[in-house]
Order: C-alpha cells, then structure tokens, then sequence
C-alpha cells in the first residue's frame, strides 16, 4: 500500500514532465463526406461527368465525344470489370459484373455510346452507395478500434513512464488524465471522475467512479484525474473482445446472401446463354436485322442482369448490424440478424441475467433482547473478513444501513456450517440454519425460516454463544428491467424460459416476479443443453441468453446464444453469436423486431427485383423497350433496394 502510494505522490510531476498518452482521433464528419471519400463514388461521379461531356459535344466533336466516352466506361468500369474477370479466372465462374460490362461495350459497338456509359454510370453508382452502405453499417463497430489507445502512463518505483500498453500487466498503476482514453480494463484505485461509457456499453450518460468502481479500456475519462489499477492484461479486456466481435461481424455472411451469390452464378451464365441464341437466332426466326437482334440482345442482357437481387440482401443486414451495434447489441454476422427474426423463444440463465447475480440482505429478524442495528453490526463484523458471497451481503447491508462497524478477532471458517469470530470478547456465529432442528429452538425460528425459503431465500443463523440472536435471509434480486423485458417479449408472441440451476423454490419465486411462460431447476449445464434442444424441437427457433461459463454450452446450442458484455464471461462471449455490451435485456425485445423489420425489407427488395425484371423482360420482347429505359430500370431498382436497405440504420 505504500508503495502504491508512494507512486501516487509522483504523479504530480507527470504535467510538468509534458508526458501524456497519445490519444486516438475521434472525427466524425457528416455522412456526405464520408461517402465522397469513398472510391467507388468518385469514379461512379467521374464517369458521370465524363459521359454529361460527351454528350453535350457529341453533336459538334464526334471523335473527341468518342474519346471521353471510353474515358467514362474506363474510369467507371475498371473496377468492375477487373473485379468480374477476377471472378471468371479464380473461381470460373460468371457474375453481374462481367454481364454489365459486356453490354455496355455491346452498345458501344452498334453506335449506342452514350446509353453504354449510361449503363456503366448508374452500375457504378449503385455499387457504390452498397460500398458505402457498408462502411456505413461497419462505421459504428469498426470506429471502436480507433478508440484503442497505444501508451499509458505507468506508476513505477516512484517514476512515471509512458508505455505502450502491450507491456501492462494486472497489478500495475496508471494515471489517466481527463479528457483521455483509458488504456486497459482495470477498478480505480484513487480519484473521481465521470467516465463516458459509450463506446462499450451505449450508455448516453457518463458514469459517475471512484475508488473501487470498475473501468473498461476505449472508454472515456472525464474532468477528474483517475489512478487504475490494471486488472486485464491488453489481449483479455472487453474491449479487445469488442473488437474480434467486430471482426467475425465483417466476415460472416448469412445462408440467403450465400444462396443469392451461388444462384448469381447460375443465373448469369443463363443469361449469357439466352443473349447468345438471341443474336443468332433472331435473324433467321423472325427476319430481322443482325443489328436490331444485337441491340434486343443488348436490352436483355442489361434487363435480365440480377444486380437488384445480389444487392437485396447484404446492405439490409449490415445496417441492421449497424443500428443494433448503436443500442450495445453486438451481432458477430448476418446470420444471426436472420435468426434472430425467428425467434420464438428465449431462454434466459437465472443468476446474473435475469438476477442481479449478487445477493442482497432482504430480511433481518431479531430475537427479544436484539435490535436489528447491533445484531447487523456484529454479524458484520465476523463476516467481513470472509470472501463468501453471502458474507460479503452483509457486510454491504451493514455499510449501506450506516451499521457500526466494530473489529472482530479470532475470525475462523466453521468448515460446512459458516463463520465465528470474537467481538468485544463475545462469541458470534453465523451460519447454517440446522441448528435450529438440532437445539429445539422455538418453532416459530422454524416457521419463519420456512417462510422466508418458500420465498426462494437463503436463510442464516446469527448466535450469540449458543443463543439464537435472529435470523439473516438473502437473496439474489431480479434486474430492474427484467419484468419489462420478459413482457415485450411476450408482446412479441414470443415464448420466455428460464434455465437454472438454483432449486425450483427459488426459481418459482423469481418467475412469478419476471413473469416467465416456462420455469426448469435444479439443471447442471448439460441439463441445460438438453433443454435448449428440446425448446427447438417444441417450438423452434430458441434465443438463449446467459452470462457465465456453465451457460456457454446451452449458447452454443441455441438458434442464437446471447452472452452479457458486462457481467459475462470471457467463454460466454466467445461462445455467443450476440454480444449484450450493456447488460440491458430489454433491448433483447428491440432486437428481435428490429430482425424481423430486416427479414420484411429483405422480402420487399427480392419481391421488387424479381418483378421488375420480369417486367423489362417482358417488355423487351412485347415492345420495342429502348435501351436508355432498360438501363434506368434495372439500375434504378438497384440503387431503390439498396436505399430500402440504408432505411434500418435509422
């Protein structure tokens, strides 16, 4: 401790020393900037005031309309076309981007410059925007790894030195100043400020820490100057997991986006197919020019061309993604936002999901002689020199109660029974109930311990000597906000579960307070495994929502398994497929419709995509459809369902 201190008394001189960690850039700039950066949206304009050019010319200058005409379908279509042969050499195979490249040379070649750099044009410009649709979508996961800061002012040997944060280790002391990031997990050891929690938890509202409060790396200091003491070492905070979460975010892809990309394939080598037999076939069924058959050819192709349908999906799941990362819901892929669409029930683990996962005194009954202040201040002081949980409860019920706290000497553990330990001379134990079945006690000790266990409580002795001084119960109470989670759920039709291992008295007690349709104690984790798997084949899709390590088991074996980011531990993050940073489980309810709307607005694109070229396909071959309105119409739908998709970051 003063060692500790000693490195305290130091840090006043850091100011004047002018050291500081760096601090990561934190710009935001509207959303019109960020989409002008975007590559893809600079050639798409490029291409677009190269083709305005030489249309505006191509009366007067014929040839040099003609040069900037290749100009547009250059710097439009390059990246395209190189993405499209990339496909065709790698993987063999044909995708939308070869098809659009090759019409827009087809109607070049005929004379129909202009409506090629058109096609090039608007393709580019729709692959653009679901470019940005995804760095967007990204935007609000991703930006989390700027927030990493790279040094850390270190308290050491009575020095302070800046290091990167590679080389902390649990135990060591560090100044953050305000105003600055905080470089790794770790409780305040000294100091008060109010820290913005945001990027980890959603937390609109900064958070008020002092001494002994927990701190989270990537979060923000704010006017006061705090000293933590490293608790993670850099690769084991939360915030290092947020960002392998984010990772496995951008790479996964959901089985309909995986579908749609394998149909492309097929779909694309049809329509090359169909182009072909229409060129040569056309002349010799129905008597028409080479030319006109060519240019219906070119129309089909432009038309019959799935971009609308590839572009359905992606841009969809990514904003959703996005608009859940904004509200503390981590989903690591697509996947899961299609799962979540499904649900139709969600299981929740007991103790630190539903319940606080702490417990709290609810009850204090003293025998005549006793009043209720002295019996807690003696029962605390035995038990405050004991790491048991329901030591520690009474020991913060006394704090929080303004109890005396008195020393206590001769403090043993009774092995499977509790504690006992002297004060002011006296002996006190706290402890198991059975004494009273043993002592014959008053039977109304007895009635009111069954009582207060028929109420899920857990109940201890306090003995003065061998005298019955009263009676202790504790208990493990519901989160604030689970009576309100479990209702919107239910208002979703959707089934609620809880799965624990506590005894069915307890669990009965916490239902009937929650609200839950379904109850099952008494389950060992792979009871609970069981049990998610017998949910799935009754009702089927099940969200399992837990926290600890015994629930990474029943996680894997849901639908979709929900781990606390908080509270939870580092096996039930890995293991979840959704990531609660807040610990908020009324925002499971959001969840669940907010992948619902996602599924509606996938359905409405692929509806959408699908009719309209059917509908240009149709009218290519009915009527005369002109290329200029195939090109908008095929183009146009793509870039409307990719605007439907941008809708769900709101």
């Amino acid at each position: 401790m003063e060692a500790i201190q000693q490195r305290i008394s130091t840090a006043a001189q850091v100011d004047e020393q002018g050291l500081s960690p760096q601090r990561p850039g934190r710009k935001r700039g509207p959303n019109f900037k960020m989409m002008l950066k975007n590559r893809e949206m600079q050639a798409a304009l490029g291409s677009g005031v190269m083709m305005l050019a030489a249309w505006g010319i191509s009366g007067s200058y014929e040839l040099v309309s003609i040069v900037l005409y290749i100009a547009a379908y250059t710097i439009g279509g390059w990246a395209k076309a190189k993405e499209g042969v990339e496909t065709l050499v790698k993987e063999k195979d044909l995708d939308v981007n070869l098809l659009m490249i090759a019409a827009a040379m087809g109607a070049a070649a005929i004379g129909y410059w202009n409506e090629g750099a058109m096609l090039i044009f608007i393709f580019a410009l729709s692959g653009a925007l679901e470019s940005y649709s995804t760095e967007r979508s990204h935007k609000d996961i991703s930006s989390l790894i700027g927030l990493k800061p790279e040094t850390a002012l270190r308290l050491k040997d009575g020095t302070v030195e800046q290091v990167a944060i590679d080389l902390l280790q649990p135990g060591d002391l560090l100044l953050v100043k305000p105003g600055e990031i905080m470089p790794s997990d770790g409780n305040v050891y000294k100091g008060y400020s109010a820290v913005n929690q945001a990027s980890i938890t959603g937390e609109s509202i900064p958070v008020e820490k002092s001494a002994g409060d927990e701190v989270y790396a990537g979060t923000m200091n704010g006017e006061g100057a705090l000293y933590i003491e490293v608790t993670q070492p850099a690769d084991n905070t939360l915030f290092s997991k947020i960002i392998k979460l984010v990772e496995e975010a951008q790479s996964e892809v959901p089985a309909s986006q995986r579908f749609i990309e394998k149909f492309e394939g097929i779909y694309a080598k049809l329509v090359v197919l169909i182009t072909l037999v229409l060129v040569l076939a056309m002349p010799l069924l129905f008597g028409i020019t080479w030319g006109d058959a060519f240019y219906k050819a070119m129309v089909f192709l432009v038309v019959a061309s799935p971009c609308a349908l590839v572009a359905s999906i992606m841009p969809v799941m990514l904003s959703s993604i996005s608009s859940s990362a904004r509200r503390g819901l981590l989903f690591k892929g697509g996947a899961h936002v299609e799962n979540m669409a499904k649900t139709a029930v969600v299981a929740f683990d007991k103790t630190g999901t539903l319940t606080r996962g702490v417990p709290e005194v609810t009850d204090l009954i003293a025998a005549a002689g006793y009043d209720e202040m002295t019996l807690l201040s003696h029962a605390a002081a035995v038990e405050s020199q004991s790491t048991h949980p329901l030591a520690e409860a009474i020991a913060a019920r006394a704090i929080a109660a303004g109890a005396q706290l008195i020393q206590a000497d001769d403090v043993q553990n009774i092995t499977g029974w509790g504690i006992k330990g002297r004060v002011a001379g006296q002996l006190w134990k706290v402890g198991k109930t059975d004494v009273l079945d043993e002592n014959d006690a008053d039977p109304a000790w007895i009635q009111r311990r069954s009582e207060l266990e028929r109420e899920g409580k857990t109940v201890s002795v306090i003995m003065q000597g061998d005298h019955i001084a009263g009676l202790i119960a504790m208990r493990d109470t519901i989160r604030p906000q689970a009576v309100k989670a479990v209702k919107r759920l239910q208002e979703l039709g959707i089934k609620v579960a809880m799965l624990t291992g506590d005894r069915q008295a307890t669990a009965d007690v916490i239902a009937k307070e929650t609200g839950v349709d379904l109850v099952y104690a008494g389950l060992l984790p792979e009871q609970k495994v069981e049990r998610v798997r017998s949910l799935r084949e009754q009702y089927g899709h099940v969200v399992m929502v837990g926290d600890g390590v015994n629930d990474a088991p029943a996680l894997a074996a849901a639908t979709v398994g929900m781990g606390m980011g908080m509270s939870g531990s580092g096996t039930a993050i890995e293991v979840a497929d959704v990531v609660l940073m807040n610990d908020n489980i009324e925002e499971i309810a959001w969840s669940v419709t907010q992948a619902r709307r996602a599924a509606r607005v996938v359905k409405q694109n692929i509806v959408f995509a699908i009719s309209v070229i059917t509908i240009l396909i149709a009218g290519n071959f009915i009527s005369e459809l002109a290329l200029p309105l195939g090109v908008i119409g095929h183009e146009g739908s793509t870039i409307l369902v990719i605007l439907n998709g941008l809708r769900l970051l709101k």
